[in-house]
C-alpha cells in the first residue's frame, strides 16, 4: 500500500521542518528487482546562465508611471528594445528578432500587478508530452513501463504540508502558462535562500526559441486547495499566502538551450533550471518567508537502489485544472531515450502538464532531498520522467549560489 502522508510538517513558530519519520513512511515502498544499472548522469557541465532584472514598471496595474531600473533599461537597449515600449506591453511581441535567446540575454523586470488572481487561474499548461516512438528506442537501459499511479491531492493548508512547493507563471507566445517549482537551499546563504528549482522548458523554449517572460513563483499557491469557482472570491493571501517572487536571474543547461523542443524527448535528460527570485514586495528572502527549503541530491543514485521517489506539482491539463497541488509516489525505473544521453528516472503517475518542473524527492538518511524534476510524460498521462541531476546540474546550482545568491 502506498502511503500519502505529507512530507512536510510545521514545527514551532513559522519555521517549517522536514518530517523525516513521516516521509520515511511515505516513501518506504517495497523495492523491486531491476536490471544492471547504466543510469549515470552526463559529466558535461556547460550551462546557460541568464542575468535578469530588478523591479520594473507596470502593465495592467494602477501605477503606470513606474520606471525600469537603469541597468535593465540599458540591457534592453543593447538588444535594440525601447524600454518605454517594453514596460508598456512590448514584452508581448514575440518576433524572432526580439525573442532573447542566449544565456546572457535574459531580462525579467517586475511588472507590478501583472499576475492578478484571475490571470493566474486562466494560465495554461505548457503541454509538453513525449510520443511513444520517442521512448521506444531502448538503446540504453530502459525498464518496463510502470503501471499508472493515481495522483493524490496534497493536504491543506499547503504551507503546513508542502511549503517548499509552488507554482510558476510565465508568458510565452501561446499566452500565459504554468509550471511547478520547489524552494531549494542556497549553500552560500544558509537560511536565506532565494533559489527555486524547476524544468528548463519552464523558463526557455529550447532550440526553436528563447527566454520566456514575466516569470514568477508563487509558493503554496491556493493554500487551502479551493476550486476555481471558489477562487473567484478568495482573499489574496489564500491564493498567494507568501506573495509573488519574480525571477531576476535564471540558469539552465546549455544542452537544453541547444537541443530542447516543445514536444518529444529532445533535450529532456538536461531539462532542469534554477531561478534566483526576489519578492514583488518587501526584501525578506524566500526561505525566511516560506520557512523551508530542500537540499539537492547530485549523487545520481541508481534507480534500482532507490525504494521510492515522490513527485509534487500542480497538474493543469484535464482532468485537472491547475488549482490543486498533487503528488505521486512510486518505485523509480529507468528511461533511456538514446544511448548517447543520460538515462532518466521514470515513475508511474497520472499528473498532466502544469506539473512540469515540480520536484522529485527521496529520503537520504533522515532527510528528504530533491533528486529530479518533472520533464516529460506520455499523452496518455500514465507516467512521468525526470532528469538525473549530475555534475552539469550541480554546476548550474553552484554558479547560481556563488554569483547571484547574495544579491
Amino acid at each position: 500500500m502506498r502511503s500519502t502522508r505529507a512530507p512536510f510538517a510545521r514545527s514551532r513558530g513559522r519555521r517549517l521542518a522536514l518530517a523525516a519519520t513521516g516521509l520515511a513512511a511515505t516513501l518506504a515502498l517495497t523495492a523491486t528487482a531491476c536490471g544492471p544499472s547504466d543510469d549515470k548522469a552526463s559529466d558535461k557541465a556547460d550551462s546557460g546562465t541568464s542575468q535578469g532584472a530588478d523591479k520594473g514598471s507596470d502593465t495592467g496595474s494602477d501605477t503606470g508611471e513606474a520606471q525600469l531600473p537603469g541597468d535593465i533599461a540599458d540591457r534592453l537597449k543593447e538588444h535594440g528594445i525601447d524600454p518605454d515600449k517594453w514596460k508598456n506591453g512590448a514584452w508581448k511581441n514575440w518576433a524572432k528578432e526580439d525573442w532573447l535567446r542566449e544565456a546572457k540575454d535574459f531580462v525579467n523586470p517586475v511588472i507590478d500587478g501583472l499576475w492578478k488572481p484571475e490571470r493566474m487561474t486562466k494560465a495554461k499548461d505548457p503541454n509538453k508530452t513525449i510520443a511513444a516512438k520517442d521512448a521506444a528506442a531502448d538503446q540504453g537501459a530502459t525498464d518496463p513501463e510502470p503501471s499508472p499511479v493515481q495522483a493524490k491531492r496534497e493536504k491543506t493548508p499547503y504551507h503546513e504540508n508542502a511549503a517548499p512547493v509552488g507554482k510558476i507563471f510565465f508568458d510565452s507566445p501561446e499566452g500565459s502558462m504554468v509550471c511547478s517549482g520547489t524552494v531549494v537551499k542556497d549553500p552560500r546563504n544558509p537560511g536565506k535562500s532565494n533559489l527555486v528549482w524547476t524544468a528548463g522548458h519552464c523558463v526557455h523554449a529550447g532550440s526553436a526559441g528563447g527566454w520566456y517572460r514575466n516569470i514568477t513563483f508563487v509558493p503554496a499557491y491556493n493554500d487551502l486547495g479551493k476550486s476555481e469557482a471558489e477562487l473567484q472570491n478568495a482573499a489574496p493571501q489564500e491564493i498567494a499566502p507568501y506573495g509573488q517572487y519574480w525571477a531576476d536571474w535564471v540558469s539552465t543547461s546549455a544542452e537544453w538551450i541547444d537541443e530542447g523542443a516543445a514536444s518529444g524527448g529532445a533535450g529532456a535528460p538536461y531539462d532542469y533550471a534554477v531561478m534566483h527570485v526576489k519578492p514583488e514586495q518587501g526584501s525578506k528572502s524566500l526561505e525566511e518567508t516560506v520557512g523551508a527549503a530542500l537540499d539537492v541530491d547530485f549523487t545520481t543514485p541508481s534507480a534500482q537502489t532507490v525504494s521510492s521517489m515522490g513527485a509534487w506539482g500542480y497538474p493543469a491539463a484535464p482532468p485537472y485544472d491547475g488549482q490543486i497541488m498533487h503528488k505521486c509516489i512510486d518505485k523509480p525505473g529507468r528511461l533511456s531515450l538514446t544511448s548517447a544521453q543520460p538515462t532518466m528516472y521514470r515513475i508511474g503517475c497520472t499528473m498532466t502538464g502544469g506539473s512540469s518542473g515540480g520536484g522529485w524527492f527521496r529520503m537520504v538518511g533522515d532527510k528528504m532531498k530533491l533528486v529530479s524534476n518533472t520533464s516529460i510524460g506520455p499523452a496518455e498521462n500514465t507516467w512521468l520522467a525526470g532528469p538525473q541531476l549530475g555534475k552539469g546540474a550541480q554546476q548550474v546550482y553552484d554558479m547560481m549560489s556563488k554569483k547571484y545568491g547574495s544579491k
